[in-house]
């Protein structure tokens, strides 16, 4: 049995610093993670560079829906530059139209700015009405790998969607399962997709301890923090693929 990558996303320095010690074979770099994740500051991106684990910057500039005016290209344009100069190796984003297909001119303009860096289209791609065709659209911009859950709240729920895109791939691009992977949904996920990698936060709720800040309104009372033991956890499951 081949072993299977894990990507971790990570939305500040600790999630970095923990994902990488913990054994992650890819970062997904983001802030934001209550959200979905948002396009990481410079600075994180360049801390990132210096790790022995590759990261792929999130480009994504603000929450809500993947349908994005002239001035959020423009941002997100900038942002793709601020990665390749920070050295990180590829970038993750998507792109909709309203109806959710994949808005492919968008998407061909930020392919352009990104030659070079490695391509993961994100999970814009589980709004689309017609996943073969979002697959081969996919293809043809040049992206690596699909971020996706199969269009379900979880990658457990959208499984059968997964099996189909994996099956309509056919190896000529990665499908990563992402969303609600766990060391408790692994194993029924590995049993029916053929897959090389997948995506998960290993994270934990960690209570705030400063009540100030929640009363404040600078966080909420509980939040997401990687988690070591759950990235060790679900590294050693992966291993044996």
């Amino acid at each position: 049995m081949t072993a299977v990558l894990l990507e971790v996303c990570v939305g500040d320095v600790q999630g970095l610093e923990t994902a990488v010690a913990a054994g992650a074979d890819r970062i997904e770099l983001c802030s934001a993670l209550a959200v979905g994740g948002l396009t990481p500051s410079a600075g994180v991106m360049a801390l990132a560079a210096t790790k022995p684990v590759p990261s792929f910057a999130m480009i994504r500039p603000r929450a809500g829906d993947f349908v994005y005016s002239e001035a959020e290209l423009d941002v997100m344009m900038g942002d793709i530059d601020a990665a390749r100069n920070a050295g990180l190796p590829g970038v993750v984003f998507g792109a909709n139209h309203p109806d959710g297909r994949l808005d492919l001119a968008s998407l061909e303009r930020l392919v352009a700015r990104s030659a070079g860096l490695g391509l993961t289209l994100h999970r814009a791609f589980d709004l689309v009405p017609d996943v073969e065709e979002a697959i081969e659209a996919a293809i043809s911009l040049g992206f690596e790998r699909i971020l996706t859950s199969g269009g379900a709240k979880s990658a457990l729920q959208g499984v059968e969607i997964l099996e189909r895109a994996i099956v309509h791939a056919r190896g000529r691009i990665s499908v990563m399962p992402g969303s609600g992977v766990t060391i408790e949904t692994i194993d029924p996920l590995l049993s029916r997709l053929a897959v090389g990698e997948v995506h998960s936060s290993c994270s934990s709720g960690v209570p705030v301890s400063d009540p100030t800040v929640v009363e404040l309104g600078f966080a909420p009372s509980v939040e997401r923090k990687t988690d070591a033991g759950l990235v060790r956890e679900l590294k050693a499951r992966l291993k044996r693929g």
